[in-house]
């Protein structure tokens, strides 16, 4: 458990205490009160230190947290509320605080389409109201997103299977078959990649890692008898080498030396094609850039370097180049 929810227990367990004025609270009573509210709530059964009590209570009495509470000592022994009417939780919000939740509100209302998020509306729209900001402005961060996508009701169930670690039996229609195709999927992950979202897992029947595109699953339920199993080969790193999210066991990561020109030098030079990426060289003369990737030559790179149009040549490996040159010559021919 992370040490900062154990604080906030503790301030919470310590602001109930002293609100009960029917009580003498010694420094001993607080640190047995917030023992027994971390064994309660936590489970926890190791004692809160004296000197752990003693910091929570100067960290009340300061304004880091906001707080200031008006703890005092009287007879020398026992803690109180100086003003009997206080508590933290009736703390009025700064300035600060309400420039922040307006920020937070305005970011958690662009993911209102993503299911899990629709049980937060109602509660959204209450802390809006609640920090005096209900009035219909124009909002400042918008992201890019398509309400029109299939496979968005999808969502909300798959989510809830992965969280409770479910086998999962899904029928699955890519664009190249006619008929869909079963699955028994031990699943990962939900990703989303340019506006389309992807389920990523290992095929039950031989621990094949797949990707699947939410559009294109035609009906999916959990399979509670077979038995959820990870894969070693899935992890936080599973990405690091690739754009997108296709990423094939006959592809390995390669060293790629792109030249961009003056018109698309400087946009790739801040907006990095991937986290590998590097300048080699910059030549002054005529404005154009030298970058280096570490990275799989997916589609998705592909597509994203045939991008860049006439802006970009890639010098090597010789195989990307050939298939680059072989892709743009189909391309022109479209045009004779």
């Amino acid at each position: 458990m992370a040490q900062n929810k154990n604080a906030l227990l503790r301030y919470r367990t310590i602001d109930r205490c002293l609100r009960n004025t029917g009580r003498r609270w010694t420094l001993q009573d607080l640190v047995d009160a917030c023992s027994d509210a971390l064994y309660e709530y936590e489970g926890k059964q190791e004692l809160v230190s004296t000197r752990t009590v003693q910091l929570d209570i100067q960290m009340m009495r300061s304004d880091r947290l906001g707080y200031e509470a008006p703890i005092e000592v009287y007879d020398r022994k026992y803690y109180r509320y100086s003003d009997p009417n206080y508590s933290i939780s009736n703390r009025p919000l700064s300035e600060h605080d309400i420039t922040v939740l307006n920020r937070t509100i305005d970011l958690l209302r662009q993911f209102d389409e993503f299911d899990p998020f629709h049980d937060m509306a109602d509660v959204v729209g209450r802390l809006q109201d609640k920090v005096a900001n209900a009035n219909n402005k124009r909002p400042i961060v918008d992201f890019e997103r398509n309400p029109n996508l299939k496979g968005l009701e999808h969502l909300n169930p798959l989510y809830d299977i992965i969280s409770a670690r479910q086998t999962v039996y899904i029928n699955y229609r890519s664009f190249n078959s006619r008929e869909p195709r079963p699955f028994i999927l031990f699943p990962y992950l939900l990703k989303e990649y340019r506006n389309r979202w992807f389920l990523f897992g290992s095929r039950a029947e031989d621990m094949k890692l797949f990707n699947l595109a939410l559009d294109r699953i035609i009906n999916f339920h959990s399979c509670p008898d077979i038995p959820y199993k990870e894969n070693p080969d899935f992890d936080e790193n599973y990405f690091n080498d690739i754009v997108g999210v296709t990423k094939l066991p006959r592809l390995n990561k390669e060293r790629i030396i792109i030249l961009a020109d003056n018109s698309q030098a400087s946009y790739i030079l801040t907006k990095p094609i991937h986290s590998s990426q590097k300048l080699l060289e910059k030549n002054h003369s005529d404005g154009s850039m030298t970058f280096e990737l570490n990275v799989v030559a997916n589609q998705e790179l592909i597509t994203q370097l045939l991008g860049f149009g006439s802006g970009i040549r890639i010098l090597s490996p010789t195989s990307l180049v050939t298939k680059m040159r072989d892709i743009l010559l189909k391309a022109s021919a479209q045009y004779k």
